[in-house]
């Protein structure tokens, strides 16, 4: 459609932004208007105070929209949380007698049963990933669609992606309290992806890692197809903390050494350079070497770099990457991150930044072509490629579209009842007024700071 226009809410754990884009004349997205605040609610990506998020998003929402000159009514959204889980899945239906050849409501059919299959309790499907189809039992080659084949069975190979559905809710709650509706839900990564790579990248082969303030997400490609998602529960503000912690500093101070002067490789940085933080109130100034600085950043960026290695290999792709990794997300911009990333996986690595799909016309374009604003950017692509092509099958994206687009529409009605008591209690309120990472921090902190007192 022309002149459509999409808008992404990238609901963070350190800020929530908003875009409002259209496709431009050169064919990329051109950004209207961007609005940004600190994200107060969530936690590790997952929407906790749903009253404070929405508080949240409806000052960036307006930003947005005073900028764009524009009414908004209708977002993207991007999920993320450790509560995020991927899981391969095998599909097959028969053909019936009167289809001469293979059509495409058959594929549709197929991928539309993927979404029918048995879930534990409380996980939603937000994202099925075909990986590989065969006709009647014999595999087609990446370059032959099913469509248009002769056979009797189709199968296919699947990626899938689920969600937690009260985490989902929470978005929901959180949204609609803004005053907005939910046009889709996105997989952040997926989003982020969009605006960091291209189709070269996808077919040689890349592992995408976004490093934002709550969550890691990562997606690898390979042969134009997601293989593999995960979303890990550390991120910038796990360094921030670490670093408030073994400085006994206030937070903002820690985040700002982090930015300033924090490095991820100890051997980068001077033996004697000192930094002077300036005491409260009456306090004398701390000072703090900024090689022991170095030393808590590389000690929790290890342990990040060491859980993207694993999934790396998990993915079974690992050695297969010819475009490397692609680190994105406000984390990326750490000094010597890139160093660090291609000593832990012996892979190349370069930092994504969304300007390569960003019209130069947009907005605040010298600011927008930042790793942090790669998911807010991806989530207006990847709703444009939706609106343009709403029933065009790709090999990376969810191509079910009936039914997708208002994920919470098939919600268990019991669970939903469940978790909808709290967050209405707290609107009227306000009206009328996963992987063992809690033993691994422990002992890490324990560690950690133990060394530091012998140093």
């Amino acid at each position: 459609m022309a002149n459509e226009i999409i808008v992404g809410l990238d609901i963070g754990t350190t800020k929530i932004a908003c875009f409002v884009g259209m496709r431009g004349e050169n064919g990329k997205v051109k950004i209207l208007g961007f609005g940004k605040t600190e994200s107060i609610g969530v936690e590790h990506g997952v929407v906790r105070g749903i009253t404070q998020t929405a508080e949240s998003i409806t000052k960036a929402v307006n930003e947005a929209a005073d900028q764009a000159n524009v009414d908004i009514d209708e977002v993207w959204v991007g999920i993320a949380g450790q509560h995020i889980k991927s899981n391969p899945s095998h599909g097959s239906i028969m053909i019936p007698p009167d289809h001469t050849l293979i059509e495409q409501e058959d594929v549709e059919r197929l991928i539309a049963e993927q979404y029918n299959i048995q879930l534990p309790p409380g996980e939603e499907i937000i994202h099925v990933f075909p990986q590989q189809y065969i006709v009647d039992r014999e595999p087609l080659s990446r370059d032959i669609p099913p469509v248009g084949v002769a056979g009797k069975s189709l199968e296919a190979d699947f990626h899938m992606v689920t969600a937690n559905v009260q985490n989902l809710q929470y978005i929901k709650y959180a949204v609609e309290h803004a005053g907005l509706k939910i046009k889709g839900v996105v997989l952040e990564p997926i989003a982020s992806a969009k605006a960091v790579l291209d189709d070269s990248d996808r077919d040689a082969g890349v592992a995408m890692v976004d490093i934002g303030g709550g969550t890691t997400d990562i997606a690898v490609f390979h042969d134009g197809i997601i293989r593999h998602t995960s979303v890990l529960p550390l991120a910038g503000n796990a360094i921030t903390n670490d670093i408030r912690e073994g400085c006994n500093i206030l937070k903002k101070q820690a985040e700002s050494l982090k930015v300033k002067f924090g490095s991820c490789l100890v051997q980068a940085v001077s033996e004697n350079d000192v930094i002077s933080i300036p005491g409260i109130r009456s306090q004398a100034p701390r000072e703090i070497y900024v090689k022991t600085l170095a030393g808590i950043i590389h000690a929790r960026a290890k342990m990040i770099m060491e859980q993207v290695d694993y999934e790396i290999k998990l993915s079974g792709y690992h050695k297969k990457l010819i475009a490397g990794v692609v680190l994105t997300g406000g984390g990326a911009q750490l000094k010597n991150i890139k160093e660090l990333c291609e000593l832990m996986t012996t892979t190349d690595t370069r930092i994504g930044i969304p300007n390569e799909h960003l019209d130069p016309e947009s907005v605040s374009y010298a600011d927008l072509a930042h790793p942090m604003y790669a998911t807010g950017i991806g989530l207006v692509l990847y709703g444009l490629e939706k609106t343009e092509n709403p029933h065009q099958e790709t090999e990376e994206e969810d191509v079910q579209d009936n039914g997708r687009i208002d994920i919470f529409a098939d919600m268990n009605a019991e669970t939903t009842v469940e978790a909808e008591s709290k967050p209405e209690e707290k609107s009227k309120e306000k009206k009328g007024k996963g992987r063992g990472f809690d033993k691994i921090l422990g002992s890490f902190l324990d560690n950690m700071f133990k060394e530091t007192i012998d140093e």
